[in-house]
């Protein structure tokens, strides 16, 4: 039987470790959706040669292949791509199938009638959370937080509120060495962090104040319905529009609301 195999092999000019052409295709295609997600602007054929180190000829050919998908667009005038309306159509089809959003998307609307403030409801992946559902505030003028968002976990509320799930070592495995800043009062330091993780498994609730955006205060609180907890809530506030007072308030407002929908997911079956 190894015979047989080594046989094989030797025919395909292959090693049993070579990794297929069409699985090494599929991974650069992904990457370059990846590379487009991440970057707001038009790419050229050089950007992207440049980004992501992939030979011109199969930068064309994927190009070529993912425009004609759907997945990009093209500007004709300027020979730039950029995202096509495929990629929005298949991430709004990871919502719609998605049990916990209608639930969470109530809950959202209850927090942001009691506050008056915006909600958002995010999830965590590896170290950023990505924004799953928001409800604005009719007076929101800081903030951008659109559907598909990510940040950091460490500068956000929701990331805080989702790190302090894990426990110290799953912590010190998952984080970078360095925990880049989003602003002058984000938190640089792994001992810092894990000292406001230990202060948010106190309260119940994660807080951060202009850690992630400037004139911005956030608290988050974890949905329990999974162990260690996946999902969160947060309430955006306007730092020039709340006392201390009223940040403990909506926190708690936030763990009581997501206590109560983690049961209400329990009972329903969604984990």
């Amino acid at each position: 039987m190894p015979q047989k195999l080594d046989t094989a092999v030797a025919a395909s000019g292959t090693t049993p470790s070579a990794e297929p052409a069409g699985v090494k295709s599929a991974r650069r295609a992904i990457d370059l959706i990846e590379t487009f997600a991440a970057n707001d602007v038009w790419l050229s054929l050089s950007d992207l040669h440049t980004r992501t180190g992939f030979p011109r000829s199969s930068l064309h050919g994927l190009l070529r292949t993912l425009l004609e998908a759907g997945w990009l667009e093209a500007d004709a005038n300027t020979a730039r791509y950029r995202l096509g309306v495929r990629a929005l159509i298949c991430g709004t089809a990871y919502l719609d199938r998605d049990a916990i959003v209608p639930f969470a998307t109530e809950a959202l609307e209850r927090i942001r009638e009691k506050t008056g403030f915006t909600a958002h409801f995010a999830r965590r992946n590896a170290t950023e959370v990505v924004y799953l559902e928001t409800r604005e505030s009719q007076h929101s003028t800081h903030l951008v937080s659109r559907v598909g968002r990510t940040l950091p976990t460490h500068a956000t509320a929701l990331g805080k509120a989702l790190l302090a799930e894990l426990t110290h070592d799953e912590i010190e495995n998952l984080m970078p060495a360095e925990l880049p800043p989003l602003t002058p009062n984000t938190i640089t330091d792994m001992a810092a962090l894990h000292a406001d993780l230990a202060r948010t498994r106190e309260r119940g609730y994660a807080s951060e104040s202009e850690e992630g955006t400037l004139g911005v205060r956030c608290v988050a609180a974890v949905i329990p319905y999974r162990i260690p907890g996946t999902d969160a809530m947060s309430c955006s506030m306007p730092i020039g529009q709340v006392t201390d007072a009223d940040v403990r308030r909506v926190g708690e407002l936030l763990a009581e609301t997501t206590a109560e929908l983690g049961q209400q997911l329990r009972r329903a079956g969604i984990r």
